[in-house]
């Protein structure tokens, strides 16, 4: 059953809003302040993720504060002792008197985001040799997960999250959160702050790298037509043949990449990069390999707006042999609209050569415009549009398609966090088909429908990784004989977090 976009778009929006937190008076940030001053080093949220003002530089939780566990507490006395130490910059001694409660059972949030706190500013002390430094920032960065972990929307205890993984260098992560951070609408000091914390990170930024692994079970590897018989007219009679039809089968998926940005200039960079993608079945028969490189100018326009232009080379091999190559450039560009919102834009030229079916050789231009948004801490939505035209050597192999793409991923209590993703496909080829696909010869049309949906339990952190399941069915309906097909996949995934 074909699903309308317009009813998907509006479910997940009404989705969207029963998933976000309620905002009463009390929770709404103060007003923005123009060419306000950065606040003190210890001025984030409030640790319920409402405003506070400059003079309220370090807050926070009250004792007692709720815990989803019972607290493991060997004295009273040496929580107000620790705060009092803080407060005075006596972080190495709060971290003393702390330290018994990590000997035992669960932690109360309040003694956990204390722990954070001493531990993410005595890692800034001077004179500390840089294995105790990160040996701090760890835990830290460990405090601060285990309270969202249970308790997601907290701001403060985020920003304190981003701020340890900035001071860490690692990036990525740290830009994640300081993006969350913005979405709850912190008072002008705040977003000053983390607005310049954002703009460090995308002024060094030199290395960059990825990479992960996943089982997947699929249903259809080749994503072949499900038809076990197709019937074409010879000479005015309809004559059965029978097809291959789709192979199902496991297979052991990994990825990576790095990219190294060398300084050119205060505004430019130099951008070398190289991807990676393997599956691999049993047989070897559908074995698929993806490798790119590039290279190019990085353009820093403004602090909102960058641009890329990059020269790509892609090689894929299928079944353990060289399939094709492709030889081409595209343009990059990324802009910040207001916090939480980045729009990017690409534009790809390739000449596509094959090593076997020469007929598909030709040009391939991709456009397209995504959208990510942060709407509340817990909560990130994408949308993606784009238009895609090849020209091949077998005329009606020339296609013209267009595809959108909406999604959402949520972060529950209890470490899970729940995605969701529809794409649809619609692309048009040229008459001029052979009998067996089109008695008419008339020209073909596709659609596809890719719907996927993930879990995530950021409570299971293995050297930084946590366990993904993805569940994705795909169905493609066409015109043309042995073109449709239908395809469920699984993949359980190890992906970073925090």
């Amino acid at each position: 059953m074909a699903i309308n976009p317009i009813l998907f778009t509006l479910a997940t929006a009404a989705f969207l809003f029963l998933c976000a937190p309620a905002w009463s008076a009390e929770d709404a940030p103060s007003s923005v302040v123009e060419e306000a001053p950065p606040p003190a080093d210890d001025a984030p949220a409030s640790a319920e993720g409402g405003p506070i003002s400059a003079g309220d530089a370090l807050t926070f939780p009250e004792e007692g504060s709720s815990s989803s566990a019972p607290a493991n507490q060997p004295s009273e006395g040496s929580v107000s002792e620790a705060r009092a130490l803080i407060k005075d910059r006596r972080f190495t001694e709060a971290l003393v008197l702390l330290q018994p409660f990590l000997e035992g059972g669960p932690i109360e949030t309040d003694v956990l985001f204390l722990i954070g706190l001493a531990s993410t500013r005595a890692s800034q002390q001077s004179g500390l040799a840089e294995e105790d430094r990160e040996t701090l920032l760890d835990g830290a960065i460990a405090a601060y997960r285990s309270i969202l972990i249970h308790e997601p929307g907290l701001v403060r205890v985020r920003l304190e999250l981003a701020l340890a993984f900035f001071l860490k260098e690692e990036d990525d992560l740290a830009r994640n959160h300081f993006e969350r951070v913005l979405a709850g609408r912190p008072p002008a000091p705040i977003i000053a702050n983390v607005s310049r914390f954002l703009n460090i990170m995308r002024a060094r930024r030199r290395w960059r790298g990825y990479f992960g692994f996943s089982l997947a079970p699929d249903t259809n590897i080749s994503a072949a037509s499900n038809a076990e018989a197709i019937y074409i007219n010879v000479n005015g009679r309809l004559l059965e043949f029978t097809t291959r039809g789709a192979s199902s089968g496991i297979g052991l998926v990994s990825w990576g990449g790095v990219e190294y940005q060398f300084p050119l200039a205060e505004r430019w960079r130099l951008r070398t990069g190289f991807d990676v993608n393997h599956r691999e079945y049993k047989g070897g028969q559908f074995d698929q390999t993806f490798t790119g490189v590039y290279v190019g100018p990085r353009w820093l326009l403004d602090r909102n707006t960058e641009m890329s232009l990059l020269a790509a080379a892609n090689q894929r091999w299928w079944g353990g042999s060289p399939f094709n190559y492709d030889i081409g450039a595209r343009l990059e560009v990324q802009h910040r609209v207001f916090a939480g919102l980045w729009l990017n834009g690409r534009a790809t030229w390739q000449d596509r050569t094959y090593q076997q079916q020469r007929f598909l050789e030709g040009s391939l231009m991709v456009f397209s415009l995504g959208a990510n948004y942060v709407l509340f801490p817990t909560v990130q939505v994408n949308a993606l549009v784009g238009y895609q035209q090849q020209e091949t050597k077998a005329h009606h192999w020339n296609s013209a398609g267009y595809w959108t793409r909406v999604g959402t991923n949520v972060m529950l209590p209890w470490g899970f966090t729940v995605g969701t993703s529809a794409e649809f496909r619609w692309t048009n080829y040229e008459s001029g088909w052979p009998s067996h696909f089109r008695d008419d010869g008339s020209a073909r049309e596709d659609q596809t429908r890719i719907l996927q949906a993930t879990l995530l339990n950021r409570a299971i952190t293995v050297f930084g990784f946590s366990p993904q399941i993805a569940f994705s069915n795909q169905v493609r309906e066409s015109n043309a004989r042995l073109s449709d097909y239908k395809r469920n996949l699984v993949e359980m995934r190890w992906v970073r977090q925090f």
